[in-house]
């Protein structure tokens, strides 16, 4: 295997891995919110049809990373995730319609 072909499968499995398509339709939705809240999004929830592009979206409506070396993986991860989101978007439509939105941030009920 080559170097060039060592990168770029490197490339392809952190994509994949901090894809947001994978990280909200295969994952536990609470796995999902964790990672929006770790990142500080200021969105309170994301709605699951098209979620894998709602996460990236999230993520980029968060404080910037004062490094600025996340913006490509973002960029290149909407392109992936709009694509995804397209294949799953039957099941995701169903979960939408029964489940509604992953929620983020939620408001416990006045005790």
């Amino acid at each position: 295997m080559t170097i060039k072909m060592a990168v770029a499968a490197g490339v392809i499995s952190l994509t994949l891995t901090g894809c947001g398509t994978f990280a909200t339709v295969f994952q536990d939705e609470a796995e999902a919110a964790r990672g929006l809240r770790k990142q500080k999004t200021y969105c309170q929830s994301i709605p699951r049809a098209y979620s894998g592009l709602a996460y990236d979206f999230c993520v980029l409506n968060a404080p910037p990373d004062p490094t600025g070396m996340f913006l490509p993986f973002i960029l290149a991860d909407m392109a992936l995730s709009g694509a995804l989101d397209t294949v799953v978007l039957p099941y995701t439509l169903y979960r939408q319609t029964t489940n509604g939105n992953i929620l983020i941030y939620w408001r416990s009920s006045p005790g």
